[in-house]
């Protein structure tokens, strides 16, 4: 991977499957890149694997990298997989189960 952290105006981080491992239990935590503008952050889930209800300070893009996952937000339940992309407001109560070992990518919207 390069690039983690990126002031300049182009920013490659050339492989999120090998730099993010799913663990056989619990959650990996990966910050693959970090600007001023937005933090991308890769969470691996191992099977099952309930992240609990929080709220993050900014705005969210979800996307499901490899597997699926259950978003529970705003009363909603989604089923998100790859291809598919989730926003979710600043504060916006949420929780993230896994379904199937997945990894979500989750970017910050920073400014």
């Amino acid at each position: 991977m390069s690039n983690v952290d990126s002031n300049s105006v182009i920013t490659l981080v050339d492989d999120l499957i090998a730099a993010t491992p799913i663990p056989e239990e619990g959650l990996g935590h990966y910050t693959v890149l970090t600007h001023p503008d937005a933090r991308v952050v890769v969470l691996a889930f191992s099977d099952g694997h309930l992240l609990k209800e929080h709220a993050a300070p900014f705005p969210v893009l979800m996307q499901a990298l490899t597997g699926e996952l259950l978003v529970r937000a705003g009363g909603e339940e989604t089923r998100l997989i790859p291809g598919m992309l989730l926003r979710l407001d600043a504060m916006l109560r949420h929780e993230v189960q896994a379904v199937s070992a997945s990894r979500l990518m989750l970017t910050l919207i920073t400014r």
